[in-house]
């Protein structure tokens, strides 16, 4: 029962934070910040893909979409392969632009 009760914590405690975050406040940041590479609508940019010998996923992916808001936060902190740290994309920046990306759900 209580790990019943922690579990069920726990999703709300995300949950809430998920509503927390601003899609549209997102938007710009992530046009700022991120759409170089990933494209406007998620769609990773093929030239920049192709210099860094890498394959981008497509943000809208499920594969992509099925990340948790805390993975995706992580990627953003801490950058993924030859991804690095976006710095200048934190705090409540990191929530908004997350929840960008969780729009672009196909």
């Amino acid at each position: 029962m209580r790990t019943f009760l922690t579990v069920l914590a726990l999703t709300a405690l995300s949950v809430s934070a998920a509503f927390a975050a601003d899609a549209k406040a997102g938007q710009p940041v992530y046009d700022k910040s991120c759409k170089s590479c990933h494209g406007a609508d998620g769609t990773a940019n093929a030239g920049v893909a192709k210099m860094m010998k890498v394959e981008m996923k497509d943000l809208k992916s499920p594969e992509v979409q099925s990340l948790s808001a805390a993975d995706l936060k992580k990627v953003i902190a801490e950058g993924k392969g030859k991804m690095k740290p976006i710095a200048s994309v934190s705090g409540a920046d990191a929530d908004n632009v997350v929840a960008y990306v969780k729009s672009l759900k196909k």
